[in-house]
């Protein structure tokens, strides 16, 4: 068994290989800590970062996909904002009128990009996922509606739904 300080070490490593980049030192998050203390290399934005040496150089092939709002990519509010400038609350505790995005929107990443969030509701009884609306934070491109609109297609299915866009 390695002492202490080595498995602390090696936990901060394998948190940061799983977040990619990380602070040195970040809140703690409901779940886990997002902090990676001293593990990997100094990250070249502003900021004091630390990123996964074994992803640098890495060839990277991005797609679209419709994300969880728990996800971990999103989960840390601070770093969401600070590396992808994406704004993002889940609004499912404020008042409908309150609401921005929609009671459960969910972040839609694009290539290596947050550029939207998806106001979505699976309404079982007719079998229908209403889409209420596709928030976009950038212009999408051709490219880009197809894919988000493939994802949302995707979603619909594997919850054994279809598609009714406009609600």
């Amino acid at each position: 068994m390695p002492p202490l300080p080595e498995s602390l070490a090696r936990l901060d490593e394998r948190r940061l290989s799983s977040l990619g980049i990380a602070r040195s030192r970040a809140s703690r998050l409901p779940v886990e800590p997002v902090h990676v203390g001293s593990a990997g290399e100094i990250a070249g934005v502003s900021g004091e970062w630390r990123v996964d040496p074994a992803q640098l150089g890495q060839p990277f092939a991005g797609r679209a996909a419709l994300l969880s709002p728990f996800d971990r990519l999103v989960a840390d509010r601070k770093r969401m904002g600070e590396l992808f400038e994406y704004d993002h609350i889940l609004e499912m505790y404020k008042p409908a009128a309150k609401r921005r995005w929609g009671y459960y929107a969910l972040p839609i990443l694009y290539g290596d990009r947050l550029v939207g969030k998806l106001d979505a509701r699976a309404d079982r009884d007719p079998g229908l996922l209403r889409v209420f609306a596709v928030h976009r934070d950038v212009e999408f491109s051709k490219a880009m509606r197809v894919a988000v609109d493939r994802e949302i297609k995707d979603l619909a299915t594997w919850l054994d739904l279809e598609v009714a866009f406009g609600g």
